[in-house]
């Protein structure tokens, strides 16, 4: 079992923000899998499905970004989940825009739901997809930088990056994130 988590920020004037990458790939892979429901529960949308045989559930935190772990905890003690069996999907500055890297650990990077999800499990050791978004130019404020709309070439490239990302998603389902990491860390990408 997986569950995997996006982060983002709830409501409709966040929808198309870098900031929202990890709720977009989340709602692409339910759409790709034939998933039209969320339940409100866990302090989130969540969604349970099968994945070629394999159960998988979709969670995007309603709690803001900055309190993402608090969904996170809310679904480990209620499911009896272990660390190890999520996934977290994220916006990522410092990866180019179009690409995804695939970590099992390392620090928040300045990231304020990466600081929050290791605030509540108490871990930074956790599989995540890190969805490029590129960095603003010199003196542009990150904060507005990350909660702006992607530009309208960034919007055209958005499908391959989010079906890129279902793919890495789905090879996690039946292999080991290692092997998952191999494939997708890999040239090309």
């Amino acid at each position: 079992m997986k569950c995997f988590v996006g982060l983002g920020n709830p409501g409709k004037q966040y929808e198309h923000t870098r900031h929202n990458i990890g709720f977009m790939a989340i709602d692409r892979f339910a759409e790709k899998w034939g998933v039209s429901s969320f339940q409100n529960k866990c302090k989130g949308h969540l969604a349970e499905m099968r994945v070629n045989g394999t159960k998988a559930y979709l969670l995007k935190p309603m709690t803001y970004m900055n309190l993402s772990g608090e969904s996170i905890r809310a679904f480990m003690d209620f499911y009896k989940v272990d660390v190890s069996d999520l996934v977290i999907l994220y916006d990522d500055m410092d990866t180019p825009f179009g690409n995804i890297r695939l970590r099992y650990q390392g620090s928040a990077g300045g990231h304020n739901g990466i600081k929050s999800v290791i605030a509540h499990t108490g871990t930074s050791t956790f599989n995540r997809i890190r969805m490029g978004i590129n960095r603003p130019n010199p003196g542009y404020p990150i904060v507005d930088y990350v909660l702006s709309n992607f530009s309208k070439a960034e919007t055209g490239a958005l499908p391959a990056v989010l079906d890129k990302t279902c793919e890495a998603m789905e090879h996690c389902l039946s292999e080991p994130f290692e092997k998952t990491m191999a494939v997708f860390n890999g040239s090309g990408n």
